[in-house]
């Protein structure tokens, strides 16, 4: 928070209305009465978190009875951009009350004092970060099969290694260097003994290690701090030139142009060659194997405080929505935008880019493109440092490591990068963002101060190292400790963001997630962006008593899936599978509507109303997606069913078929019978639901009766394979013949099987008799009738 103290007073027609919230209070017509703010007030404030309050005197006048007595403000302004207004009514203690409680809140004295701690247990739990950080290693190595583990850090069994580069242990217990990580990658012929002497001839025992490395040319982008080489340049290690020249292997290809180092100091040239009167300074390309030094000319960590608090004046004096509650189309006149001549409109944007923001952001993005640039088309390692080593060289080192490894574009390896580049080498996010910080020597680990900072190597004991060249002791001054204080991640999410505005088919993630990302890191909400380096974290216990901000970030997509608004709706992996370089007419960058404008502006932050209305479509898309799905599913689900039916009705046919078959084959059996009767000269005669068969003879000397009696089964139309038929067949004669020549017994002998050789019927002798047969006089199983094949030609005619 900022605060800022000018006294205003109100008219009679001035009123003070209250928003429903203490986010906003606005006021129909102000008067501001420009006065410097008291030195008893500023040492309470924090460094861009400046409390204005001026307590206004009555005048000596006598008081107009209509006048409406002077109000008292406090103005609160944040670091995500937003200015708060409090009025108070004279002669009340709350102002004081008021004023004690946020001071409070913002300059914590402890570490457990900050909301992270305070808001209770969180079931977003954070993971060792050393494990990730292993794997992440391991994925640099090309070592995808192995996994860390907390055993594998206990047993230190993870120091692998590939063909070029290995990862070191040298600084596990933090003896090297208190703000590089516990272990980091090194060149693989570098001994651990090399590294300790390197270390000594850096700032802060920063030494030159990987922080990316290609796969397939083995070119590296590497991090150090400045070399100590004094203010005649004269100073020299051979330690370090040995490591610097380690960094530049071997072309794989026989006969190749040997591979080219680029030494990149972020700093101005004059910076650089003014920090030798302090014992730092740059190297020389004379010292170092194949080497080119080249100079980004980024500001300082100072230049970009106060960049961003005139672009913070500029948007609240311009906006749409400002701290004084009066828009900027009514101030002045409505010279700003609205009624204002050309002239005055240009002032405008000239106050925009006397700000500078822009231009630093356009520096960081230029120094960037330009590494990614040397290491993609040239394969050409890069080494960046700056003064310290943990500001412009961590901005530049992870955004160029964004350009060129696609991975680093997804949500999980944008949380891999910055850990590894930010979190675990010692990015001073404490010291950044006014936070507490680890006092060393204290007999409380837990007890935190903070310590003063001045000029480029000035910090807090804890920081400082062997090889370090200045100190100072602490102090508890906050005019002093201020200075330490600095945009430096949001200025490189804002770069991010920019990236992102360039090439919105490449970025898993959108500007949303940007937002939300640095919204809890300012919130002190999460325990990963405490403290300034891995060892104070570890130290202090950050990581088993507070709340994981990454874990937070993925249950609230997990909630909507790829619909929610963290995801970029235009992703594409093929698009952009390879590094991205942008030319430099493209790095052009322009205010972040969904950060910087969000509080000014909300109607043109929303500047995302097309990617809005993309996301409303594309979670409609969603919904009939999944319409489409079930319907799909149902219609599957019909279609088995009607291939079931088919295929039961196919089975139904078949046995009609057959059926039909055998009705007709029986037909045909019946047809052939009637003839062969009817061959012997009878005549048939079917009536009678009993089937009565009545043949007549030529001559009518008697006449046979033949009677079917179908059973029940057969008059339903089903037959059981093993129940017997009680078909009765009886041939009465109806007139007693002895002629045994007579058209019955002719019938007999025709169709019985069993007749004697000479053609006459042996009956009751016969074998048919003994057997049961179905023939004359009995009454027979029918069945074996049935079995019987009947042809045409079966019956003889006599």
């Amino acid at each position: 928070m900022s605060l800022r103290d000018p006294e205003i007073r109100f008219s009679e027609s001035e009123k003070m209305e209250s928003a429903g919230s203490s986010d906003a209070l606005e006021w129909t017509k102000i008067e501001p009465v420009a006065r410097p703010v008291s030195h008893d007030v500023l040492k309470f404030l924090l460094e861009a978190e400046q409390v204005i309050v001026e307590v206004t005197k009555p005048s000596s006048a006598p008081r107009q009875p209509d006048k409406t007595p002077p109000k008292r403000l406090l103005q609160v302004i944040g670091k995500d951009m937003r200015i708060i207004v409090f009025g108070f009514r004279s002669r009340t203690k709350q102002r004081r009350d008021v004023y004690d409680a946020l001071i409070r809140c913002t300059r914590p004295t402890r570490l457990w004092d900050l909301y992270a701690f305070t808001c209770g247990p969180s079931k977003f739990s954070i993971i060792n970060p050393k494990v990730r950080l292993l794997n992440e290693y391991f994925r640099l190595l090309g070592l995808g099969s192995y996994h860390a583990s907390i055993g594998t850090i206990e047993d230190g069994s993870y120091t692998l290694s590939n063909e070029w580069w290995r990862i070191s242990d040298v600084n596990y217990n933090y003896s090297m260097c208190p703000t590089y990580p516990f272990s980091f990658i090194v060149p693989k012929c570098i001994s651990d003994e090399e590294l300790l002497q390197a270390s000594s001839f850096r700032a802060r025992s920063r030494l030159p290690v990987i922080s990316w490395c290609h796969p397939g040319t083995g070119a590296v982008l590497a991090r150090s701090s400045q070399p100590l080489v004094g203010l005649m340049m004269n100073m020299r290690s051979n330690a370090d030139e040995k490591l610097v020249a380690a960094l530049c292997t071997e072309f794989t290809v026989a006969k190749g142009p040997k591979r080219k180092i680029y030494i990149a100091d972020a700093r101005p040239r004059k910076n650089a060659l003014a920090n030798g009167a302090m014992g730092g300074g740059s190297e020389s390309s004379a010292n170092y194997f194949q080497c080119e030094i080249v100079f980004f000319g980024i500001d300082n960590i100072h230049a970009m405080r106060e960049s961003l608090a005139r672009l913070r004046d500029y948007l609240d004096t311009h906006g749409a929505t400002s701290s004084d509650g009066m828009s900027s189309f009514l101030r002045h006149g409505g010279w700003t935008w609205g009624g204002g001549n050309l002239s005055s409109m240009s002032a405008s944007v000239s106050t925009l880019g006397d700000s500078g923001w822009l231009i630093h952001v356009q520096s960081v993005l230029a120094g960037s493109a330009w590494i990614a640039a040397r290491v993609a088309l040239e394969s050409a390692s890069v080494l960046v440092h700056c003064s310290d080593g943990w500001d412009r060289t961590t901005q530049l080192v992870s955004l160029a490591s964004l350009l060129l490894d696609p991975y680093y574009r997804t949500f999980k390896g944008f949380q891999a990068l910055v850990e590894k580049d930010w979190l675990s080498f010692g990015h001073p996010f404490a010291d950044r963002l006014g936070m507490p910080i680890v006092m060393e020597g204290s007999g409380l680990p837990l007890e935190l101060t903070r310590q003063s900072s001045t000029g480029s190597f000035s910090s807090s004991p804890m920081r400082q190292s062997s090889g370090s060249f200045s100190t100072q002791a602490p102090t508890t001054s906050h005019a002093q400790s201020s200075n330490n204080n600095s945009p430096i991640f949001l200025q490189w999410i804002d770069c991010v963001s920019q990236l992102l505005r360039m090439y919105p088919f490449a970025f898993e993630f959108s500007s949303a997630f940007l937002v939300d990302l640095l919204d809890c890191v300012l919130s002190c909400r999460f325990g990963n962006f405490f403290c300034n380096s891995e060892k104070e974290r570890q130290q202090s216990g950050v990581s088993d008593a507070c709340g994981c901000l990454w874990m937070y970030l993925a249950d609230l997509r997990a909630t909507e899936g790829n619909s929610h608004v963290h995801y970029n709706l235009f992703y594409d992996p093929l698009k952009h599978e390879g590094p991205l370089l942008p030319p430099a007419a493209a790095l052009a960058p322009t205010l972040w509507p969904q950060f910087h404008l969000r509080w000014a502006c909300p109607s043109e932050a929303q500047g995302g109303e097309l990617e809005a209305q993309c996301r409303s479509m594309a979670k409609k898309f969603s919904v009939l997606q999944q319409a489409k799905e079930v319907a799909e599913r149902r219609a599957r689900e019909i279609t088995i069913a009607m291939e079931s039916l088919t295929m039961e009705l196919h089975s139904q046919k078949q046995i009609t078929s057959s059926t039909m078959d055998l009705a007709k084959k029986a037909s045909k059996e019946n047809a052939a019978i009637k003839r062969a009767i009817q061959s012997l000269g009878c005549k048939v005669q079917v009536s009678g639901t009993d089937c009565m068969v009545d043949i007549e003879c030529n001559p009518p000397l008697a006449q046979p009766k033949f009677t079917y009696s179908p059973s029940k089964n057969e008059g339903d139309g089903t037959r059981p394979k093993d129940e017997k038929s009680d078909l009765s067949v009886s041939v009465a004669l109806l007139a007693n013949d002895p002629v045994s020549n007579n058209s019955i017994s002719r019938v007999c002998e025709t169709l019985c099987p069993l007749r004697a050789r000479d053609g006459g019927c042996r009956w009751p002798d016969a074998g048919c008799a003994q057997l049961g047969s179905q023939f004359v006089g009995l009454r027979a199983n029918f069945d074996a009738f049935d079995h019987l094949n009947i042809y045409d030609t079966y019956f003889r005619s006599e």
